[in-house]
């Protein structure tokens, strides 16, 4: 296991995190997981003898249930909370009253308290907001995490699911008044689902920020248990939650080459397609999250995958995004100055 440093800051996290969105099931979350506390405990203990010091929840998983699950976990397995970075997020719908989601200073400062108490913990590592909230303005946002950074409440921010234009207004707006910034984006990226390289990418270069990468086997189907016929394992996830969009023709374009090329490595789809976002220089962390014990090794194998240059090249000209304006002209234009 590698340790990346998170943004432009001194911490260090595991190239791969354990993400916890199987955790508990509860409501709508039980398409995704339901694993029991014997179970969250395995899972937790596989992940840290794999070398993983990082673990990923949200206050919305499993309504709750997924950060008490893990902060069962921590204290179950006797770990030491400082060797750990736990990261949680706040946005999504936590009661049924009209300041039950969204950003607010009202909402987040309710909402970190109880997710320190669920957690078991202090203080929480990486908050992130989950998502865009157009009622809030980014000011008072990023107003109110600062106060928590300052009160120790939490350690660093970050941010998820953004458009460009929103990481820079917030970014800018803590630049110009020296409040905490963002120093990660929790964002869906894939071999099959580049979007990320237009706007994003170059933006989180600029700016010195992580990548953590949620969903980096397009929801299973980049797992090697599906084909074209729309068939895949029984029980398998995105049977029952088709999700994130991913344009499967594509997709399966890509597998065809990768199903060979796992053959020839001993390894699995699974493990090349976690490998290839490995490579990717942009990237800090992979989320993974598994239902099985199983799952989750053939997961941690993926950090001694290696592809020769010419794979990388064969990959990259396979999935790359067909060109888009004003990325053509910008590139056209700018071709004398670089």
């Amino acid at each position: 296991m590698k340790y990346k440093l998170l943004g432009n800051t001194g911490l260090y996290v595991s190239e791969l995190c354990l993400g916890t969105m199987t955790f508990g099931g509860k409501g709508f979350w039980t398409s995704i997981g339901t694993l029991d506390q014997q179970s969250v405990d395995q899972l937790v203990r596989r992940s840290i003898d794999g070398g993983i010091n990082f673990i990923d929840t949200a206050n919305v998983y499993s309504e709750g249930l997924s950060e008490e699950m893990t902060g069962k976990a921590i204290r179950n397995l006797g770990l030491h909370r400082d060797d750990l970075v736990i990261a949680t997020k706040v946005r999504g719908r936590m009661n049924e009253g009209p300041n039950g989601s969204g950003l607010s200073r009202k909402h987040i400062l309710q909402e970190v308290d109880a997710s320190l108490k669920r957690l078991q913990t202090d203080y929480i590592d990486l908050y992130q907001i989950h998502g865009f909230d157009a009622l809030t303005p980014m000011e008072e946002i990023v107003d109110t995490l600062d106060t928590l950074v300052k009160s120790g409440k939490v350690r660093y921010l970050g941010c998820s699911n953004l458009a460009a234009w929103h990481i820079m207004k917030a970014v800018g707006y803590a630049s110009h008044h020296r409040l905490a910034k963002f120093q990660s984006l929790q964002a869906y990226y894939t071999i099959a689902g580049r979007d990320l390289e237009r706007e994003i990418v170059p933006l989180l270069n600029d700016q010195k920020m992580g990548l953590l990468v949620w969903s980096p086997l397009a929801g299973g189907l980049l797992s090697g248990k599906y084909n074209r016929n729309g068939e895949g394992a029984e029980g398998a996830r995105r049977a029952n939650f088709d999700f994130p969009p991913v344009n499967k023709d594509r997709a399966f374009d890509i597998l065809d080459v990768l199903e060979p090329m796992a053959k020839e490595k001993g390894a699995s789809v699974a493990q090349l397609a976690l490998a290839w976002l490995l490579h990717q220089p942009v990237v800090t962390s992979v989320i993974i999250g598994a239902n099985k014990p199983e799952q989750l090794d053939d997961n941690l194998k993926s950090v001694s995958v290696s592809f020769t240059a010419e794979e990388l090249q064969q990959l990259d000209e396979l999935s790359k995004l067909p060109r888009e304006y004003p990325g053509w002209m910008i590139e056209r234009q700018g071709a004398d100055r670089k």
